[in-house]
Order: C-alpha cells, then sequence, then structure tokens
C-alpha cells in the first residue's frame, strides 16, 4: 500500500474557509488562491508560469543528469506549474508527488494533453464532425474523450482547435470547425462544454484550452508556421468569432499561437490577449503558449533575447511558457530590474492557481489518479457506440446518380482501394493515444453489414503510401504504382457493384503536413478511369482530412459520399450509409475548390467592383478564363437518400428599427419516400456598410429530421445581434439600411427576400 503524505502547509490551504469573505466579497476559490499567492516567492511564483514536457519515465529511477535531472529537481523544488504528455493514472501520480510532497508550498502540478478528437477512443476529426452540423456530436465526442483522458491522469485539453481556415493547403484543416465563423461558434461553444461539463472538479471532465489565438488558420500560402497577414475586419469579424463564443462558454484555458499578424507575434500581442481576450471579453482564465512560442519570439525578429522576449511575453498576457523556459531564466530578472511589475506576475499566476482549484487538485491532488477507474473508462461498447453515431451523422453525401445509394445487401460488391483495408488511416491525425491499427476498416464494415446475404471481394488497386507511417515522419507517396491495376479491373468487370476507397492518409494531413497540391496522390484517379470502363456502378468513399479538388470524380463518378477520417468506428460507419441503415445528413463546413488556383475559396467572400455580370459576355469582370468562380461543390452542401422541397419562404415584416425583430419562416417538405434530415440553413446579406460586407453570412441552421412526406414551416428571428459586426471603427452594432434574408439547404440554393433596417 503506498502512503502518501501532504506537508502541514498544504492542508492548510485544504481547510480554508468555504464561505464567502464578507470584507473582500470574494468566493471562496479567490480567498483561497489569494492566501496562497501571498505566501509565494517569487521564484515560486514565476515556477507556476513553467509548463514542462514529460522527457523521462517517471515511473522509472530519478534521472541522473541532464535536462531530464534539471526538470525533475524543479519540480521537487515546487518550480514548475504543469506539464504535458504524461500519461497513465501511475505516471500521473508519480509526477503529482514529486511536487505534493516535496516542495514548500505543496502546489500540485497540471496535467496537459492534446486530447484533440479522443484518447483511446477516436471520434471523427474535428473537421468531420462539423461536417454533421450538430453540436450535440461534437458535444457527446468531447464528453467521451473527457471521460477517457481523465481517467488516464490528464487534467487539461489542448482543444478544441477553432480556428477559421479558408485553405486546404493547410494540414491543420482537419482540427478545424471549417471556413464559417457562426458555424465554427457554436461547434466551439458545444466542444467545450462536453470537456467541462458543468463543474470541472467532476474528475471525468477536463479545462478545455480554446487554440490558437489568433489568426493561425490564415497562414499566408497555407504554410504551417508562416505569418498570417490579414485586416483587422477579418480579424474582428471572422477568425475571432468562435473565440468569444469559447470564452462566454467558460473555456477555462487559451493557447496562443505560433503566427504574427500585421507583424507582432500573437504570443506578443497586447492587443489579443490583454485588451481584447482578458479586457474587453472579461476572461478569467489563463492563457498558455503553443509549444516554444515564447522563445520563438526571438526567431520572428520580434526580441533580441530571453529576457526581452520573457518581458514582451509577460506584458502581452501570455500566462504559461510551454517548453521555451525562457520565464524560467529570464523573467525573474525582469522583475527584479524593475522593467515589470510583479502584479504581472501575479496575475498570471493567480489565473493558474485559481484553475488547479476549480479541477478540485487542492482538495485532493491525485484526484485523476485511479487506475481502476482508467482500466474501466477506456474503449467501453459505449464510448465506441458514441464514436459510431458521431461518425455517421459526419458523412456527407456529394452525389448519387440515378439513386446508385444505398447498395443493396445482396448480390458481388467489390472493394478496392488500399485505404478500404487500412485499419490505421481511419483514426486520423492528432490521435492522442489510439491504438494503432485498432479502426473498424471499411472492408470491416461492409462484410459485417452484409454479412453472408452477399459477395465481398477485395483488392488493394494502388498503393497510396509506403514506409514508416507516424506523427513525425513524412510519407513517401507512391506516384507511378499500377501494379494491381489489372487485378482490380477483372474484380470489377466481375461485379455487381464497386465500391472504390480513394482519398489521403491521414499523415498527409495535421500540424506539419501543408501541401501544395490538393489533388487525390499516387495513381488512384487513373484507376478509377479504368474502373469505369468495366463497371458503371462505382461508389466513391472519399477519406481526407481537407477539402480536395476532385473535379473529375464529380463528372464522372456515380456516386460519392465523403467520409473524411471518421475514427474508431469508421467502417461500420460507412457501411451504416452504403446500406441505407443511415439516410446520410451532412453538410460541407468548408467548400470544395475545382482546383487548386481557387483557392482560398469560400461562400462569404465580398462582391468587388466587378462581379460576375448578370448577362453579356465581357473580359473585364473578376474572372478565371480557364475556370469558373463557383466551387466544385459549395459551403453547406450535401444530398440525402430522400428530396427536400423549399417554398412559402416569407418576413413578417420588410422594416425593422434597432428595438424591434423580424420573423423569418419557410416551408420544408420532405418529397421523397424515405426518412430523413435536412440542415435548414439561414443566411444574411448586409449591401451597404462602413466596410464592405460579404455577399452572405451564416447566422443560424436547424438541423430536423422528416418523415417522408411531412411537412414543416421553420422559423428564425432577426435581431440587432444578428445584423451586428464589427464596424470600420471596430465598435461591433448595426447600420442602417438594406437587408436580404435567405434560407436554403446550401450556400448557394436559398430563397432569399429583402428587408430595411431604419
Amino acid at each position: 500500500m503506498r502512503i502518501t503524505f501532504i506537508n502541514s502547509l498544504f492542508i492548510g490551504f485544504i481547510l480554508l474557509q468555504n464561505c464567502n469573505s464578507p470584507e473582500t466579497n470574494m468566493s471562496a476559490t479567490d480567498q483561497r488562491v489569494e492566501d496562497l499567492l501571498k505566501q509565494m516567492t517569487l521564484e515560486e511564483k514565476i515556477g507556476q508560469l513553467n509548463l514542462y514536457n514529460g522527457t523521462w519515465d517517471v515511473t522509472g529511477p530519478a534521472p541522473a543528469e541532464g535536462d531530464s535531472k534539471e526538470k525533475y529537481d524543479n519540480i521537487k523544488k515546487g518550480l514548475v506549474g504543469g506539464m504535458l504528455n504524461i500519461l497513465t493514472a501511475e505516471a500521473t501520480r508519480e509526477a503529482q508527488e514529486l511536487a505534493v510532497e516535496n516542495s514548500r508550498l505543496g502546489i500540485p502540478l497540471i496535467f496537459g494533453y492534446d486530447v484533440v478528437h479522443g484518447y483511446k477512443t477516436m471520434a471523427p476529426i474535428p473537421l468531420a464532425q462539423a461536417a454533421s452540423w450538430d453540436p450535440e456530436v461534437a458535444r457527446k465526442s468531447n464528453e467521451v474523450a473527457a471521460l477517457e483522458a481523465s481517467s488516464a491522469g490528464v487534467h487539461w485539453s489542448y482543444a478544441p482547435m477553432i480556428d477559421v481556415t479558408r485553405d486546404p493547403r493547410w494540414g491543420r484543416m482537419m482540427e478545424s470547425p471549417g471556413e464559417d465563423p457562426y458555424l465554427a461558434s457554436r461547434f466551439a461553444e458545444a466542444w467545450v462544454d462536453g470537456f467541462q461539463g458543468e463543474d470541472l472538479a467532476n474528475p471525468h471532465t477536463l479545462a478545455a484550452c480554446a487554440k490558437h489565438f489568433a489568426g493561425y488558420g490564415f497562414v499566408e500560402a497555407g504554410r504551417d508556421y508562416n505569418s498570417a497577414d490579414i485586416s483587422l475586419q477579418t480579424l474582428y469579424n471572422i477568425s475571432l468569432p468562435p473565440f468569444k463564443a469559447a470564452a462566454k462558454a467558460g473555456v477555462a484555458t487559451v493557447m496562443n499561437s505560433f503566427n504574427e499578424i500585421a507583424g507582432v507575434p500573437a504570443t506578443g500581442s497586447e492587443l489579443l490577449q490583454r485588451d481584447l481576450l482578458k479586457g474587453d471579453w472579461e476572461f478569467s482564465g489563463f492563457v498558455v503558449s503553443d509549444w516554444a512560442s515564447v522563445g520563438e519570439m526571438i526567431t520572428h525578429g520580434f526580441a533580441g533575447d530571453d529576457a526581452e522576449a520573457a518581458y514582451k511575453a509577460l506584458k502581452a498576457g501570455s500566462d504559461m511558457d510551454m517548453e521555451a523556459r525562457v520565464y524560467e531564466r529570464a523573467l525573474g530578472k525582469v522583475i527584479n530590474d524593475g522593467q515589470l511589475d510583479v502584479s504581472l506576475v501575479d496575475d498570471a499566476v493567480r489565473r493558474i492557481l485559481k484553475v488547479k482549484f476549480d479541477l478540485g487538485l487542492f482538495d485532493d491532488p491525485y484526484l485523476y489518479c485511479d487506475s481502476e477507474k482508467e482500466q474501466n473508462n477506456l474503449l467501453t461498447p459505449d464510448n465506441l457506440a458514441a464514436s459510431r453515431d458521431a461518425a455517421k451523422k459526419s458523412i456527407v453525401l456529394l452525389k448519387n446518380k440515378n439513386n446508385l445509394l444505398p447498395l443493396k445487401k445482396s448480390g458481388s460488391i467489390a472493394v478496392i482501394g488500399s485505404l478500404a483495408e487500412s485499419k490505421d488511416i481511419p483514426l486520423g491525425s492528432w490521435r492522442a493515444q489510439a491504438v494503432t491499427n485498432s479502426a473498424v476498416s471499411l472492408l470491416e464494415g461492409i462484410q459485417s453489414a452484409v454479412g453472408t446475404n452477399a459477395q465481398v471481394n477485395y483488392t488493394p488497386g494502388y498503393t497510396l503510401t509506403e514506409g514508416l507511417r507516424s506523427f513525425t515522419t513524412e510519407l513517401n507517396i507512391v506516384t507511378e504504382d499500377k501494379s494491381g491495376f489489372a487485378k482490380a479491373i477483372a474484380l470489377a468487370k466481375s461485379s455487381d457493384v464497386v465500391i472504390l476507397a480513394m482519398g489521403e492518409d491521414c499523415w498527409q494531413t495535421g500540424e506539419g503536413r501543408s501541401q501544395t497540391s490538393i489533388n487525390l496522390k499516387g495513381s488512384q484517379e487513373d484507376l478509377l478511369k479504368e474502373l469505369l470502363k468495366v463497371n458503371p456502378n462505382v461508389v466513391i468513399t472519399l477519406m481526407n482530412g481537407r477539402s480536395l479538388a476532385i473535379p473529375y470524380l464529380a463528372e464522372n463518378a456515380p456516386a460519392i459520399l465523403e467520409v473524411w477520417h471518421l475514427g474508431s468506428e469508421a467502417g461500420n460507419a460507412i457501411a451504416d450509409v452504403l446500406f441505407g441503415d443511415y439516410n446520410p445528413s451532412g453538410k460541407l463546413p468548408v467548400s470544395f475548390p475545382r482546383n487548386l488556383g481557387q483557392v482560398p475559396i469560400y461562400y462569404n467572400h465580398k462582391n468587388g467592383g466587378r462581379p460576375v455580370p448578370d448577362g453579356g459576355n465581357t473580359v473585364f469582370w473578376s474572372h478565371y478564363t480557364d475556370a469558373p468562380n463557383t466551387p466544385l461543390f459549395p459551403f453547406g452542401y450535401g444530398l440525402s437518400y430522400t428530396n427536400f422541397e423549399y417554398s412559402d419562404f416569407k418576413l413578417s415584416k420588410n422594416q425593422m428599427s434597432a428595438s424591434e425583430t423580424i420573423t423569418v419562416s419557410v416551408m420544408v417538405k420532405n418529397s421523397g419516400s424515405v426518412d430523413g434530415e435536412e440542415v435548414v440553413q439561414f443566411y444574411i446579406r448586409d449591401h451597404v456598410g462602413s466596410v464592405t460586407r460579404p455577399v452572405k453570412e451564416l447566422k443560424g441552421f436547424q438541423k430536423i429530421l422528416l418523415k417522408a412526406g411531412e411537412v414543416r414551416t421553420l422559423k428564425f428571428e432577426i435581431s440587432q445581434e444578428t445584423l451586428s459586426y464589427y464596424r470600420l471603427d471596430l465598435t461591433f452594432g448595426t447600420e442602417p439600411g438594406d437587408y436580404t434574408a435567405m434560407v436554403g439547404g446550401n450556400s448557394e440554393q436559398v430563397l432569399s427576400a429583402g428587408f430595411e433596417l431604419r
């Protein structure tokens, strides 16, 4: 039996009063924070601002020398605030004991980890979750992730990533909620709620971390870690709304970003961290740097040395230094020399301590260190069922010529494509502690769905990648391998239907995986051309972590399912949709371009001075000479196995004042023969503003289930809030003038009517 000892000073903090102080009107937690802060030395305060990566086996012997030895000793001295990548209930207990049972004040560590779309049980990648247009999918997925990760000793997740992005070259699109700030905001709220629940002290929850603050999704050329050069209007109206929504939802922490904006690295931006987040938005949690980004301000050329980097980062509001160790080396001297007031250190420490108190770590520093709970809560049937439910709701039907889908569970089915056999690629990038090759493959899902009722035969056809596949290795994409074509063609010729898995390896996406091409890699498209010659019934299942340019598929393939990287239950979920056990209901959270030359392409673009002409044929307007302006598949697009008709669109009035509202109503009918879900989307256009406004902006959506033949009237409300935006002077509000309200099943096919704001 392990007997733990917590020093008497720490016990004193546990027993502090649990009522509000009548003198200060502080909460009990705030009072405990202040009492602890008063007893801390400057060195101990700065220690709380340090976040270490675990670089040794904490369950093994103490390191004898080097960097690990220094970290080990600093933890025992109480000079470390938290650690990342320390996993399992046993390991986190060992590390926590170093801090609590050896340091002067016994302040517990906070343990963080990148729990992006699951811990052991993988949910769909975040981009796929956004394609569900169902925030409950996001909330439930993170609730499962929090249960599993917290059972393994983790307190804090470096998620959700809520960067709005318009560029599929950026590998981290797979982590994002897509191109729209409104949709991203609703998912930001749901992801935060899923992690944090109603009470952070519940040991089944995690402190969430909204990242990356801000503008990271706008890195130039889609290249990771690059600069972002965007206007303040784009920053305020596109990038920031999801973060404001997360802050309003009570997110515990925020992570700043690697990029600079207008010459200032985000880590050193007072505007973002001190003025907006902690000022205007009244965010009470703490800000953590991204990995070593405090030190990278020197590389940026924004700071000359550690001291200047520490000065600028802390002054800007970056509270915790992840692995740069700049605060550890230089902040004490900066404070002692009088360059910064110690009150800024106190503010950062106060924020960090409060999150630790909220997590219940001062009442029980080993609250999350329960090996029995860890064994019982990972990869459970309930967790896998939630993953499957999320996965099937994230699938988008892009094309279904002649109602080829859903398929019958009979006859002969050819499954072709190396992606179909993979049990690893569906797990996705940023996979936390997922077990390699643990996903249900597409082939397995199909075989399970049809049982003995159909003949299922498989051949890979192409080789997409080869060599070592991991988070830290570059992939070798096979481009000329056609050795499997003959067998695939023969199989297709002898089968009733072909299911062809196409797309990209999950390690082609994620951090550090930016690409200059967003076409299908290798010989996949060449194989499709050959298969279509011998069998017209080809269904494409497209596995990817970004929007792709697939014009040949869109033109020639009879049926296309966008299936992303769907997680642990991917194959079963895809089979649910292929065979009609679930009617697809997903909609695209990003526009799919026709080719790379259209990038960035997004639905809420500006009109410009020379938009597409209503008629005539003239050279001098904003267009391409070799392709249309429009996307291949627009934002909000997605088909169903039934049809939906929109009619009787009307506004309750055509004028409103700032204190009034207008009700928008539309009738939606399921005119097909099967039940189905539709995402009814509500858009607004502001025709004239103090700055130019987008041609349309998503302002609401409702996902509804309609039985075959059912008709329902849906309503949306237009209020002052609906029409507000950050204006020329960056104040938030409305401007009088003409507007258009639009409702439809995607961003292009809408019914519309005008109104006036007086």
